[in-house]
């Protein structure tokens, strides 16, 4: 234990990797972690003093503004806690960085190079920019959604200008035909490069998240001077502490796509054998005014480790809140670049993935096709394209299979991927309100 402890606290309400081994960094480095979840954490104003328990002297801001329906509601909190303690990557930064137009507005006025981007807030004006960037364009939420929110799309594609309850917008499309798509994430902290990854599609695959299957490379000794100084300056322009900043090479130059606040740190470490969680407990640790052996710093940072902390706080007994019930049958907003339609669809346990009809797919605009799914029932393949569907106020992006469901009873069917979210009552039926009878005309 360090003579100086200080208490550090991740702020993070979901269980993930990056938030473990941030915690144990801290632990490692001598000082007090604590994590900072629904069920250990409150403000008490009482007495003219707010009080914060559990008590921390130093916060690193870790809340996915990109993951939630209401990502005002995680601004509250974050914005709550960093008026009592020092905060890493504050709550107005993630909020900016989280918002990809706002962010490219500042690093574009400050100099930096994105790409050729339109945000309109209507789709007829959307639309009358379509032709500018040639017969394949780029066509994204402002905020991201669930992972998805990212489309290639044709000139004869007719835009919206919002996809679900998020706005979008369109962007150039940066990219060499002849090779695999790939962008590079820089990871920043401090202001300093921590290590750097070049990103490869997968196969039939456009995008580069490592979450889509995409390959890494370590590109920390190769990344070029200018382009790692235009890392480190995207994350000082957008306020951010630490970020994953991504770029891409194209024709004419470099270019910035975005600043991640809550990267990830699995394909960073994949690709270069480092973890940025002993360099971000550091920051922290000296922010909260403590001191850390930096020799330990380089020692820490060849393993990721993302093992339960110590500080991991106790679940509180589950609350008798009402669950979430759908029926067999519900109705469901489907949303697409062109577009949305209402339609009622089925639920099906039996399946892993969301289907959709191939003609509401293209009336509504959803894809591009981006991979191809292999039945388990019937040994077809069928294509795979993202879709963004409103079920009960809620939203969820999906990867859902493409069928001709022309002789079928209902143009979707829920799979697993969306069921895990609610209850089943199989006995409710949206069109009668009456009990189900199987009619065969499922897989």
């Amino acid at each position: 234990m360090s003579s100086n402890p200080v208490t550090v606290a991740v702020l993070s309400l979901h269980d993930s990797k990056e938030s473990k081994a941030i915690c144990n960094a801290v632990d490692a480095l001598g000082h007090e972690p604590e994590w900072l979840r629904e069920w250990n954490t409150t403000i008490h104003l009482v007495d003219g003093a707010v009080r914060l328990r559990p008590d921390v002297d130093v916060v690193a801001n870790r809340m996915l503004l990109s993951n939630t329906d209401q990502p005002s509601e995680h601004i509250g909190v974050a914005e709550t806690i960093a008026a009592l303690r020092p905060m890493l990557n504050e709550p107005h930064a993630t909020a900016l960085a989280a918002h990809k137009i706002a962010s490219a507005t500042r690093l574009v006025r400050a100099g930096l190079p994105v790409p050729e981007t339109v945000f309109a807030l209507s789709g007829e004006q959307l639309n009358r920019y379509r032709e500018r960037f040639g017969p394949e364009a780029v066509y994204k939420t402002a905020i991201g959604t669930h992972g998805g929110g990212a489309w290639k799309v044709k000139t004869s594609d007719s835009l919206s200008s919002m996809v679900g309850k998020r706005r979008a917008f369109l962007q150039e499309f940066i990219g060499q035909r002849d090779r695999t798509a790939r962008d590079v994430r820089v990871y920043v902290v401090d202001g300093s490069v921590i290590g750097a990854m070049t990103r490869y599609a997968a196969e039939s695959e456009w995008r580069t998240n490592v979450s889509r299957g995409s390959s890494v490379e370590d590109f920390t000794d190769s990344i070029p001077d200018h382009v790692a100084e235009m890392a480190c300056e995207a994350s000082t322009v957008l306020g951010l502490d630490y970020a994953g900043v991504d770029l891409i090479e194209g024709a004419d130059g470099w270019y910035i796509l975005e600043a991640n606040p809550t990267a990830g740190f699995r394909g960073l470490y994949a690709a270069t054998g480092r973890s940025p969680a002993p360099y971000i407990a550091k920051l922290a640790i000296e922010r909260g005014g403590g001191s850390v052996d930096d020799a330990l710093i380089a020692e820490l940072s060849a393993t990721l480790d993302d093992s339960v902390p110590s500080c991991m706080p106790p679940k509180e007994p589950k609350r008798s809140d009402e669950p979430v019930v759908i029926g067999l049958t519900e109705q469901i907003v489907v949303n697409g670049t062109r577009g949305n339609k209402t339609v009622i669809g089925r639920c099906d346990t039996g399946v892993a993935h969301t289907t959709v009809d191939i003609e509401l797919a293209a009336e509504i605009g959803a894809g591009p096709i981006h991979s191809v799914d292999r039945s388990a029932r019937s040994g077809q393949s069928r294509p795979v394209v993202d879709l963004v569907l409103g079920i009960g106020g809620v939203q969820h992006t999906v990867e859902a299979n493409l069928e001709d469901r022309a002789r079928m009873d209902y143009p979707l069917v829920l799979g697993r991927d969306v069921l895990k979210s609610y209850h089943l009552d199989v006995g409710r039926r949206i069109e009668t309100g009456q009990p189900f009878e199987p009619n065969g005309d499922e897989e």
